[in-house]
């Protein structure tokens, strides 16, 4: 199996909490993304080596899709029996994973990520974690 093929998301499960997102897989697992997500407005830049999860609800907010972007250590069978998605980006690319929400691969192992959560018609989330940490982000339009 491979870790480095682009994967389809499928719908998953969304519960927004005081203290972060709860998202559930497909396969009845869930996870917490902790923390309330700080606001950013058009583009987001990540850190260095940061592996980056984008996760984009429905209207309702109940459900969502989520891709990881250059995810190199999931293997193919293990997201989708999760309904993860994953997208590989090399330098200088970038692909709508979503409409109105696109992702590009930058220089320095960064990925920026461009979002309107008016165009995505539901909330756009960007969870970007290493091992020493984990950092939320919200797509806001601001006025």
């Amino acid at each position: 199996m491979s870790a480095r093929n682009d994967v389809a998301p499928s719908t998953l499960g969304v519960e927004l909490l005081e203290h972060g997102v709860e998202v559930e897989y497909t396969d009845g697992r869930t996870t917490l993304y902790r923390g309330v997500p700080e606001k950013v407005d058009g583009t987001l830049t990540t850190s260095p080596g940061k592996q980056v999860h984008i996760l984009v609800t429905d209207p309702t907010e109940t459900e969502g899709v989520m891709v990881y972007v250059n995810d190199l250590k999931t293997h193919d069978d293990i997201l989708e029996s999760t309904g993860v998605g994953r997208v590989i980006l090399e330098k200088g690319e970038e692909e709508e994973i979503f409409p109105g929400v696109t992702a590009r691969r930058v220089g320095g192992m960064r990925t920026e990520v461009e979002a309107d959560p008016e165009e995505a018609r539901g909330r756009v989330f960007v969870f970007a974690e290493d091992d020493w940490g984990e950092d939320s982000y919200e797509f806001v339009k601001e006025d």
